[in-house]
């Protein structure tokens, strides 16, 4: 898979594109894929997907931006897996903003030479979001590409989308939202070092990076650990601020991984999660938080055993 950075390319050879954010890359969008797929074989076309770095929302309002499913590297770990040929990273700034909706439907003609668009009936690009289906019908024939819609996917009554996965994470429905998703839900990062206050209390924890400072859930989780080298591993997580630690409200990812004692600062993991166990809670003293843990990690255990 192709990795472009901005609309362009050297490559003559025509595309089946789509546009979009892509968060989580949920049922709907895998669906849409597999009808462009299906389009770009018949006519012979590589497939492609356009897609905006940061999200068009976290650019313009930055504090009502929604939680991100899927930083950049899963995203693209995702299309991967699913055949994607090429993908352009629009960088998302003040320039891009203010390109025109001619600008862009010409970019996508001229520049990475779209004979074949499919795009939600409710897509808005360019700048103040003036371009919209029908502009794109209109300017496309004219370009020479043909434009179609992708209609929405719905999963018992209820439409699939990167908000519905949100929201289902956020009320703990990790089943549900593993139905939208297709997979566990799941955080990949480096491990980087932590301040050691697991180690101290007899729970040593792989502190996880995360890119994002708004993760779309929280709590204390049932998990399984991914890694190359080191295989599926299982565990228990905590995703939260810690309150009984910390009072700077910054998101911590800390995972404590059962029978495993290798040294793993700087692999990269990738975070499932199975299970809620509970929400996260401020204790009196570390003595309270310390029996919690206790318990919270033989649950998981428990969790494992009745789902062998």
């Amino acid at each position: 898979m192709q990795i472009l950075r901005g609309l362009y390319s050297h490559d003559t050879q025509g595309v089946a594109v789509t546009i979009g954010n892509f968060d989580g890359v949920h049922l709907g969008h895998q669906a849409l894929l597999s009808e462009l797929k299906a389009v770009a074989k018949a006519r012979g076309l590589q497939t492609a997907v356009v897609i905006f770095e940061p999200h068009p929302r976290e650019f313009f309002t930055p504090q009502q931006a929604p939680a991100r499913l899927t930083n950049l590297r899963e995203k693209l770990e995702l299309f991967r897996s699913l055949g994607v040929d090429r993908v352009y990273v629009c960088r998302f700034n003040a320039a891009f903003a203010q390109k025109t909706a001619a600008d862009f439907i010409q970019a996508l003609s001229e520049k990475i030479h779209a004979q074949f668009v499919l795009i939600g009936d409710d897509f808005r690009f360019g700048s103040g979001r003036v371009g919209d289906f029908a502009l794109m019908q209109i300017m496309g024939e004219r370009c020479g590409f043909e434009v179609r819609a992708v209609h929405s996917i719905l999963h018992n009554g209820v439409r699939v989308s990167s908000t519905a996965v949100r929201v289902a994470l956020a009320e703990g429905h990790l089943r549900l939202a593993r139905e939208y998703l297709q997979r566990p839900y799941s955080i990949s990062g480096r491990v980087v070092h932590g301040d050691a206050v697991g180690r101290e209390m007899g729970f040593p924890t792989a502190n996880i990076q995360l890119k994002h400072n708004l993760p779309p859930l929280k709590g204390i989780y049932v998990v399984a650990v991914h890694s190359d080298g080191v295989g599926v591993l299982q565990g228990v997580a905590s995703l939260g601020i810690r309150p009984t630690l910390k009072h700077d409200a910054k998101y911590v990812l800390e995972v404590h991984l059962f029978e495993f004692s290798q040294q793993i600062y700087g692999k990269h993991l990738r975070i499932e999660f199975l299970q809620k166990l509970r929400d996260e809670e401020k204790y009196p003293n570390l003595e309270m938080l310390t029996r919690q843990i206790a318990l919270d990690v033989e649950n998981a255990k428990k969790w494992f055993r009745e789902h062998e």
